[in-house]
C-alpha cells in the first residue's frame, strides 16, 4: 500500500513536467504481471501520461502474450516495451518458454502483427552482458528495430563516453 502511494506521487510529481511517456515495469518472471497491467491501465484512463508497458517473453506461451497485449489495447495503452527479459531464476541462463517468443525480436514483431503499438526495445551502452562482441549486440539491436520497434531506450549507463561512442557506432 505504501509503495502505491509512492507511485501515485511520483505520478502526480512527473505529470506536469508532461513526458513524451512514463514505464512501468514488472517483476522477474512477470511474478507482478497483472499488478502492473493494472497500474499501466490505471494511469492511462486517470491521467494524461502516455504509460508504456513492458512486456517480455519469461515464462509466457505466444497465446498468453497475445492475450495481455489484447488486454493493454483494449485498455488504450499503445505504447510497449519489448524485452527479452531476465531469467526468472537468478544466475541461471536464459531459456525460452516452449510455445514462446525466443528473444525481444521475435516478440517485437509478434505485437506488431497484432496492432500497431509504439515499440520500445532495450540498448545496451556498454554491452549486454550475454552478447559475444559490441559490434554483435547492435546487430542484435537492428534485428530488433528491423523487426518493427519504433525506437531503443537504455535504462543506465555507468559513463556518459560510453554512451555517445554507442550512439555513433549504431
Amino acid at each position: 500500500e505504501k509503495m502505491n502511494e509512492q507511485l501515485w506521487d511520483a505520478i502526480k510529481t512527473l505529470t506536469p513536467l508532461a513526458p513524451r511517456f512514463v514505464s512501468v515495469t514488472y517483476g522477474a518472471g512477470g511474478s507482478t504481471r497483472e499488478r502492473t497491467h493494472g497500474t499501466v491501465a490505471r494511469i492511462q484512463r486517470e491521467t494524461p501520461l502516455n504509460a508504456a508497458a513492458h512486456l517480455t517473453c519469461v515464462e509466457a506461451t505466444k497465446e498468453e502474450i497475445a492475450e495481455v497485449a489484447n488486454d493493454y489495447w483494449n485498455a488504450g495503452v499503445r505504447h510497449i516495451v519489448a524485452l527479452r527479459g531476465d531469467p526468472p531464476e537468478a544466475g541461471k541462463a536464459y531459456a525460452g518458454h516452449p510455445g514462446g517468443y525466443e528473444n525481444a525480436a521475435a516478440l517485437v514483431a509478434g505485437l506488431r502483427a497484432l496492432h500497431p503499438f509504439e515499440i520500445s526495445v532495450a540498448a545496451y551502452p556498454e554491452c549486454h552482458p550475454e552478447a559475444s562482441s559490441r559490434q554483435a549486440d547492435i546487430e542484435y539491436l537492428k534485428r530488433k528495430i528491423d523487426a518493427g520497434a519504433d525506437r531503443a531506450i537504455t535504462q543506465f549507463f555507468f559513463s556518459a563516453d560510453n554512451y555517445f561512442r554507442f550512439r555513433d557506432r549504431v
